[in-house]
C-alpha cells in the first residue's frame, strides 16, 4: 500500500509540474519591446516607390511601423496566437488616430487595415500576456505622441530638406529629447545614397515607459545620412 501511495504521489507531481513551468514560461515570453517609427520620405524615396493610403497623403511626420516584442539575445517571437485574429471592431475608437499616426505606404493603396492586421498577428499576439489588442494599438499611439521624433530633430536644426546630417547628431538629438539612446536604420534612395529610414526606441515589458535598449538590431548607416523631404 505504501509503495502504491508513493507511486501515486510521484504521478501527481509529474502532472502538476509541467503546468507550473508552462505558466511561468508564458508570463516571461519576451523581455522588452522595440517601438519602431519610419520616415515616409525615405520609405517612398527608393526604387520600390510607395502608394499613399486611400485616405490621402499622410502628414510629413514619422509614422508608426510597429511595437515588437523582443528577447535580450536579439531574437524575437512571432505569430504567437492564431486564435486571436485582428478585430477592427475592438479598436474602432482608435481608427482616426491610427490613420494619422500609423499610415500604410505599401502598394497598392489601402485603408491601413492589412498593415495593422499584419502587425497585430505577427507581433501583437506575442504580447498578450501583458496587453490585449486594444491596449497594444493604444500603447503604440501613446508612445508616438510621447517621443515626437520630428520635433526632437527639427529643434536641433535637423530638417527633412534633402540635406545630409551626421548620424551622431541625429542620435544625440533624439536621446536629448527622449532621454534614451535610439537605434537608427538607414535605407538607400534611387541614387544609392544612405538616408534616415527608421528609428528604434526600447520600451519595458508593460509598454509603459522607455528604457535603454538591451540589444540593438544589426545593420549600420554611413557617418553622414540624408533626411529626405516628403
Amino acid at each position: 500500500m505504501k509503495i502504491l501511495l508513493a507511486s501515486l504521489c510521484v504521478i501527481s507531481l509529474l502532472v502538476i509540474l509541467p503546468s507550473v513551468f508552462t505558466a511561468s514560461s508564458s508570463s516571461e515570453d519576451f523581455d522588452f519591446f522595440y517601438f519602431v517609427q519610419q520616415w515616409p520620405g525615405s520609405y517612398c524615396d527608393t526604387q520600390k516607390k510607395c502608394c499613399y493610403p486611400t485616405s490621402g497623403k499622410p502628414a510629413a511626420d514619422f509614422g508608426i511601423h510597429g511595437l515588437w516584442p523582443n528577447y535580450k539575445d536579439g531574437t524575437y517571437p512571432s505569430n504567437c496566437d492564431d486564435t486571436k485574429p485582428f478585430d477592427k471592431s475592438t479598436i474602432s475608437d482608435l481608427i482616426t488616430s491610427m490613420k494619422k499616426s500609423w499610415p500604410t505606404l505599401a502598394c497598392p493603396s489601402g485603408s491601413g487595415d492589412a498593415f495593422w492586421e499584419h502587425e497585430w498577428e505577427k507581433h501583437g499576439t506575442c504580447s498578450e500576456s501583458v496587453i490585449d489588442q486594444h491596449e497594444y494599438f493604444q500603447t503604440a499611439l501613446n508612445l508616438k505622441q510621447k517621443t515626437d521624433l520630428l520635433g526632437a530633430l527639427t529643434k536641433a536644426g535637423i530638417n527633412p530638406d534633402g540635406n545630409s546630417y551626421s548620424l551622431e547628431s541625429i542620435r544625440d538629438s533624439i536621446k536629448e529629447s527622449t532621454g534614451f539612446t535610439p537605434w537608427v536604420e538607414c535605407n538607400r534612395d534611387e541614387s544609392g545614397n544612405s538616408q534616415l529610414y527608421q528609428v528604434y526606441l526600447c520600451v519595458d515589458r508593460s509598454g509603459s515607459g522607455l528604457i535603454e535598449c538591451p540589444v540593438f538590431p544589426h545593420g549600420k548607416c554611413g557617418d553622414e545620412i540624408e533626411f529626405p523631404s516628403f
